[in-house]
């Protein structure tokens, strides 16, 4: 462990945490201007997390430790994957568990923790959620895999770090049809896996609807604050690696305090605006039925697939 990696270690959470609800807020913000509402304010999603944690704690009856452990399950791998991905800092505060495969399986961890959740109720919304999350799951984790493993067949490694800083070195590559490939592949899975629009509406209550919302329909209190905030921290932690794994640049190399807020800030500008264009997207978009989606999915796996072709045919 180096001491930019321990510093990126110890920076990245704490602004993981602090900062996605306000993403959430400002994406909420952009959509409510662009269809000409007023918005709650940036700050609603801090305030609604202040409110569910006042309230006391509720489990429905019947259900086990699935239920009640799940969104302590989704908080802890999301921080983990903030912990040691590249987002402030070139290096990885640990760095095995900043593998492409080590991170996959901890996203994805969260979110059948969590689907799992749905089933323990028992409840036909919490099945419905759960079966639908596992559809597009199935889905999606292959083709994160298979976009991601493209970039690193150049690298030779399949470390996130060592991904990131090759990019960092060469530029030209970001406009090489392989990361053009994988980009496009990789912005339609953080879609699918953060519930947006058109594969989920996250504002949604309507049943025939919704997924991830189906959910957690039976979470109050704090085990709810655990779930949206830890909902709001996995499209920080996806947006910034879509960032990062294209457009690197501003990240911290040296440990020095000036490189280390400038990586932060970069990181943040660079995660704003892709919530930015994603929530002016939506505002133009309508669900696609729960049929069509798989369309979609698979129409980003084929993409996918076609960068790992053209990263062995240019190496």
């Amino acid at each position: 462990m180096t001491a930019l990696g321990l510093v990126g270690g110890l920076v990245q959470p704490v602004v993981v945490v602090g900062a996605s609800p306000l993403l959430a807020g400002v994406m909420r913000q952009v959509r409510a201007r662009l269809e000409g509402r007023a918005g709650a304010g940036v700050l609603q999603p801090w305030r609604d997390l202040r409110k569910l944690l006042r309230k006391e704690p509720l489990a429905p009856r019947g259900t086990s430790e699935v239920f009640r452990f799940a969104p302590l399950v989704l908080v802890a791998t999301t921080l983990v994957v903030a912990v040691v991905t590249p987002f402030a800092t070139t290096d990885s505060a640990v760095g095995p568990v900043a593998d492409l495969f080590a991170v996959v399986v901890l996203l994805a961890l969260g979110t059948v923790a969590l689907a799992l959740a749905g089933l323990d109720t028992g409840t036909a919304f919490g099945g419905m959620g759960a079966s639908r999350e596992m559809t597009i799951i199935a889905l999606v984790e292959p083709t994160l895999l298979v976009a991601i493993f493209a970039l690193s067949v150049r690298v030779g490694s399949t470390n996130l770090a060592s991904i990131v800083t090759s990019t960092l070195h060469y530029p030209a590559r970001v406009v090489s049809p392989v990361s053009l490939l994988a980009a496009v592949a990789l912005a339609v899975v953080i879609v699918a896996e953060t519930g947006r629009l058109p594969v989920d509406n996250p504002s949604t209550h309507l049943e025939l609807t919704m997924v991830h919302e189906a959910m957690i329909l039976e979470y109050a209190g704090p085990d709810l604050a655990l779930v949206e905030l830890a909902s709001a921290m996995r499209l920080s932690v996806f947006l910034g690696l879509l960032a990062n794994l294209f457009l690197p640049w501003g990240i911290a190399t040296s440990a020095a305090p000036a490189a280390i807020a400038v990586g932060v800030v970069a990181w943040v500008a660079k995660v704003a605006l892709l919530g930015l264009v994603l929530a002016a997207g939506e505002v133009f978009l309508a669900k696609l039925r729960l049929f069509r989606v798989p369309e979609l999915l698979a129409g980003s796996f084929l993409l996918a697939l076609l960068a790992v072709a053209a990263s062995f045919f240019l190496a």
